[in-house]
């Protein structure tokens, strides 16, 4: 089998940021001294003028991102996710969510996929603080085309959005000319044994999961669930509806992150039973980002065992089912026979 192009979209970002910075002169871009890791650094090379290095001072970055916003700037403000929704939480909140303002969070390094940085650096509860924000946009991107996409629609897009890219090199999964839209999830296949929901990096285990699972006749569909605020509730209630079991998988805690915001869809409009897969309430470790992912079960057989399990706990369900059935009828059957 021929290996597929794996691009990190932080990369994916950096060389689209300093493309965009071409076309729009309103784009700022800051940096809390770590842009030859965000990739800023390919605008600030192209951009000197338009192009501020703040040192590690994240909290003053996000001020200085909505003061330039009020003058009609469109700041980028990147860092690693952690200093990010994490140190820089109360100036994201209050100076640029509470009063709508047209900046643009960027945070790299996000979830368990940072890898050998260990626990401090694995930022695994973003989308959970992120979405909760009145007036914030999330996306998640997954692969290269998608987040070339992202970081040019967000500077269309009036109002805060929180953008959470990977390290780790991911699979180019889109054609260069695929088509999305803020708040609409992308239906891969049409599988109707069950859905799996991904966003980020698991949507690339996801779509392995699904050529295994096909080996053995069970044929799932994968929803890239981009935009996990706003959520594409339409897209999700179909797909509970056509294929009756649920699976969310994300390199992010299971509480209020991609599983949470769907269960919560669901939960109102068409209870159904869900499988969250992601990381349990548990924080990181250091280590390399491929075995991560293998031991905090979020790589693609761990979706495989985990469908795999439940079909085989249906069918249980199913013998055991008729076993009742059956003596019932048993019982009834010689209930009948001695009236006679």
């Amino acid at each position: 089998m021929e290996e597929k192009l794996k691009i990190a979209t932080r990369q994916s970002y950096g060389e689209k940021l300093a493309e965009l910075g071409e076309k729009n002169r309103k784009i700022v871009v800051l940096d809390a001294d770590l842009s030859g890791a965000t990739k800023t650094n390919i605008f600030a090379k192209k951009f000197p003028d338009r192009f501020i290095d703040v040192g590690i001072a994240e909290q003053n970055m996000f001020g200085i991102a909505a003061g330039l916003s009020t003058f009609g700037k469109i700041p980028y403000a990147s860092t690693f996710a952690m200093f990010a929704a994490g140190r820089g939480y109360d100036q994201i909140r209050n100076s640029i969510c509470y009063p709508k303002l047209n900046v643009k969070i960027c945070a790299t390094h996000a979830g368990i996929t940072v890898g050998e940085d260990g626990a401090t650096h694995q930022m695994i509860e973003d989308i959970s603080l992120m979405r909760t924000i009145p007036n914030m946009t999330v996306i998640c991107t997954s692969d290269d085309t998608q987040t070339r996409w992202a970081v040019e629609e967000i500077s269309k897009f009036e109002g805060p959005v929180y953008l959470r890219l990977c390290r780790l090199p991911s699979e180019v999964i889109y054609k260069k000319e695929h088509k999305f839209e803020i708040g609409r999830g992308v239906q891969i296949g049409e599988g109707k044994d069950a859905t799996v929901f991904a966003t980020g990096i698991t949507v690339q285990e996801a779509l392995k999961a699904k050529e295994k699972l096909l080996e053995d006749g069970i044929d799932i569909r994968v929803v890239d669930i981009h935009t996990i605020k706003p959520i594409d509730k339409e897209l999700i209630i179909k797909c509970a509806k056509e294929t009756k079991k649920i699976i969310t998988i994300e390199d992010h805690n299971v509480i209020g992150g991609l599983g949470s915001a769907i269960c919560e869809v669901l939960s109102e409009e068409h209870p159904t039973k869900i499988i969250r897969m992601g990381i349990k309430d548990v924080f990181g470790k250091s280590g390399n980002a491929e075995e991560l992912i293998r031991c905090f079960e979020i790589d693609s057989l761990s979706i495989v065992k985990k469908i795999k399990e439940n079909n085989k706990e249906k069918y249980i369900f199913l013998i055991r089912q008729w076993s009742v059935a059956r003596c019932r009828i048993g019982i009834i059957y010689r209930k009948e026979r001695h009236k006679f």
